[in-house]
């Protein structure tokens, strides 16, 4: 299936989804990434949950990270130029809803994309090679782009893979691994 088709179809099913679904897929989610080997690293990119889009409660990541003493890194987006600016979250760091819902820092402490291992990333649908439709406006491609090569690339989502996106471009970043309330994806 071809990206436009993708992305109103994992919308219209992630709309169909309850608050209670979404707090059990998105714990589910949280248990798959404990079992993982990726808790070596310090810096951790972490999207924060746009309740409207009915994403992922990244709620319970965050606490894993708190937790663990990891530096957690989230993003303020700029919509001029498609790119996000990236904050350490701390104690100390207000957010505020922009104007698409997306909770954002109000200021805080910058930090470089280079700093950034692990990416945790938001999607609609991915595929079995690793590839990723999103929202569709680039955020991420232009910030995992800026990120070291060496970044693991995380996808989160409810719905299990697709078997290919069919306009996925050679310039598309893909996944190092996606997990699902199911099963983790390496690819």
């Amino acid at each position: 299936m071809k990206k436009a088709k993708l992305r109103p179809h994992y919308k219209a099913l992630r709309s169909q989804l309850t608050t209670d679904q979404i707090d059990d897929f998105s714990m589910a989610i949280a248990n798959q990434l404990i079992g993982l080997p990726i808790w070596n690293h310090s810096f951790y990119h972490l999207f924060l949950t746009i309740e409207t889009q009915q994403e992922i409660n990244t709620d319970f990541i965050l606490n894993i990270l708190s937790g663990k003493d990891k530096n957690i890194v989230i993003s303020k987006s700029d919509f001029k130029t498609n790119t996000l600016d990236n904050f350490l979250l701390t104690d100390n760091t207000r957010l505020k809803l922009n104007a698409y819902n997306i909770p954002e820092p109000v200021d805080g402490i910058e930090i470089a994309d280079s700093k950034i291992e692990v990416v945790f990333i938001p999607l609609l649908a991915f595929d079995l090679k690793g590839n990723r439709v999103g929202y569709g406006k680039g955020f991420y491609d232009n910030f995992l782009a800026k990120c070291k090569p060496e970044t693991l690339k995380i996808g989160l989502s409810f719905f299990e893979a697709e078997t290919t996106i069919e306009d996925a471009f050679e310039d598309d970043i893909p996944l190092d691994m996606c997990v699902t309330p199911k099963q983790v994806y390496t690819f």
